[in-house]
């Protein structure tokens, strides 16, 4: 498609113009119900687009011209009672009695040299299941349980990857970064589809409409802790472990509450393939060049880049680059965030507790001190 520009009214008189190709135009105006038809990779299938004249009732595609965003500028959102709570919503549906909830949209989030498929998908809620940033969402696929007979499914559990406003700012959806599982025969090379994640296939598959039972929210460890808006958040995320990050980062940068007003550090790293595995780098790159004294993002590239010793550079590699600060961070009272596959934190730990040793520290007791202090945070699958 050629350049398309759009004119946005937000935050009550501020007006913003978003070229095509700023960050906002992919991550946060699409969010705002208006899509755009520039992403080869983009299943627009999955928004209902089933002629030039028929749209889906949750997505408007838009194709206009206009000059570049005004930067900073930050999004309104409500209802503002939902800073009112003291204590984060915990358990509100229980797996016997889940909420049915609705499939707003489902967008492939990786390029076409990602290996498998990363989708982001937005769920309509209604206000009625709301949660805080770092909590998850269980979800019951629909179907009957192999292993249990006249039973449901199982419910799985997708830390949530938008702020409790939702990526529409008005407290009613929240969005799952969720990769597709899919398992293919070691001898044979080709896909089971028996052996398929059963809930990954049924999201990435949704389509707008489509109804979705979810429990919880459930978690407090993964909680961000905003009593100080000058303190600093080391987020590290492989995969889609970045899922709660970005509603950090969106909390953070991106809307205008009215309480917590951030002003301190938020270093994210992002473990993943290649260029194309990489997730909401357009976002982090908007906040990156708004925000540059507020943010840090570092990507690590296991297929393109090397790491010192000349291996794949792997997250871990990447802490190991930066180990100095982090820990003289920590030193100072910084939060360290860890979120993504299980098998991630062996070669961290590993690296954290070399990087001690070399500094003259014992590991175990600067982990316990760490923990003691709530700095230390971990959600791994």
């Amino acid at each position: 498609m050629a350049a398309a520009n759009l004119g946005v009214v937000f935050q009550g008189s501020v007006t913003t113009n978003f070229n095509s190709d700023s960050s906002f135009q992919k991550s946060f105006l699409k969010t705002q119900k208006i899509g755009f038809c520039d992403k080869p990779w983009a299943r627009f299938s999955q928004l209902e687009l089933k002629s030039n004249t028929t749209i889906s009732r949750y997505q408007s595609i838009v194709c206009m011209s206009v000059p570049q965003a005004v930067a900073k500028a930050k999004v309104t959102v409500s209802p503002l009672d939902l800073e009112d709570a003291t204590e984060p919503p915990l358990n509100l549906h229980k797996p016997k009695e889940p909420y049915t909830a609705t499939i707003v949209s489902v967008e492939r989030l990786v390029g076409l040299k990602a290996p498998g498929e990363t989708c982001h998908i937005v769920i309509d809620h209604g206000g009625n299941v709301p949660y805080w940033e770092g909590q998850s969402y269980g979800v019951i696929p629909p179907g009957e349980n192999p292993k249990k007979p006249g039973a449901p499914h199982n419910v799985r559990l997708y830390s949530i990857a938008s702020t409790r406003y939702g990526d529409s700012f008005n407290g009613k959806t929240a969005s799952l970064c969720v990769r597709r599982a899919v398992y293919y025969d070691p001898e044979t090379g080709k896909e089971d589809p028996s052996k398929n994640g059963v809930c990954s296939n049924f999201l990435c598959d949704s389509k707008p409409g489509d109804k979705v039972k979810i429990t919880g929210p459930s978690g407090k460890i993964m909680l961000l802790p905003e009593e100080d808006p000058n303190a600093t958040h080391i987020m590290i995320a492989t995969g889609t472990g970045v899922a709660p990050f970005r509603g950090y980062l969106r909390r953070m940068f991106m809307e205008s509450g009215p309480k917590y007003k951030f002003n301190g550090l938020a270093w994210l790293f992002l473990g993943v393939a290649n260029s194309d595995s990489l997730l909401y780098d357009d976002e982090f790159s908007k906040y990156l060049a708004d925000y540059p004294d507020n943010f840090r993002f570092d990507r690590a590239l296991s297929r393109e880049q090397k790491n010192k010793n000349g291996g794949k550079m792997y997250v871990q590699d990447k802490i190991e680059e930066y180990s100095d600060e982090i820990f003289k961070m920590l030193d100072k009272g910084a939060h360290i965030y860890f979120c993504g596959l299980k098998g991630m934190m062996p070669g961290i730990q590993e690296t954290l507790k070399r990087v001690a040793e070399e500094r003259g520290e014992s590991w175990d007791q600067k982990l316990s001190q760490l923990k003691k202090n709530k700095q230390w945070h971990v959600e791994v699958y």
